[in-house]
């Protein structure tokens, strides 16, 4: 019994190869835009990320500041410029004291905005100066705003709100993060 074999005739395959072609030639021209979407995506993930990463950096030590096993003289916490600068000192190796080591205080440790860039200082004894240390990339971001501000609580610790607003260097697209956490030594 033979058994008759058809197949697609020379138009169809024809058809079919040009609508493909006109398929493929979309999705060429849709890939690059595709691709330029995700990757803006991306760098706003990123940049989210390394704002959190710094607000739990920043909030970890508020929530320490004022801890002190013993008798120590001064503020625990000191909110400054509008909130653009921050020191926190705390009894590190709880002894009951803070301890100044020459003009430095050796258990304190200072946040503040400065050109974009948020910088650290350990020892910090006020928000002006040098000696600085830039703790956010501004090769790939710029910090537009940086706050932190004390929230009141009747009968409770306040709370210390962190609020971190940057923008991608390539991308420009502004991120903010908000962080409290609570200042139980204030």
């Amino acid at each position: 019994m033979p058994v008759k074999q058809h197949g697609f005739t020379l138009l169809e395959t024809l058809i079919a190869l040009a609508l493909s072609s006109a398929v493929l030639v979309g999705a060429g021209r849709l890939f690059p835009a595709l691709q330029r979407g995700v990757l803006g995506l991306y760098q706003q993930e990123a940049l989210q990320e390394s704002l959190w990463q710094l607000a739990f950096g920043i909030g970890k030590h508020l929530r320490r500041a004022g801890y002190c096993n013993g008798q120590c003289a001064g503020a625990g916490l000191a909110i400054n410029n509008g909130g653009q600068c921050v020191i926190t000192r705390w009894d590190t190796n709880s002894n009951g004291l803070w301890e100044p080591v020459g003009h430095q205080d050796a258990e304190a440790t200072g946040f503040r905005l400065r050109d974009g860039s948020l910088e650290t200082l350990k020892g910090a004894t006020q928000c002006e100066g040098g000696g600085w240390q830039k703790i956010s990339d501004p090769t790939l971001m710029a910090i537009r705003s940086f706050t932190v501000s004390r929230l009141g609580r009747r009968n409770m610790p306040p709370l210390l709100e962190i609020n971190l607003s940057a923008f991608h260097k390539k991308s420009r697209r502004i991120v903010t993060v908000q962080h409290r956490v609570v200042g139980y030594n204030q």
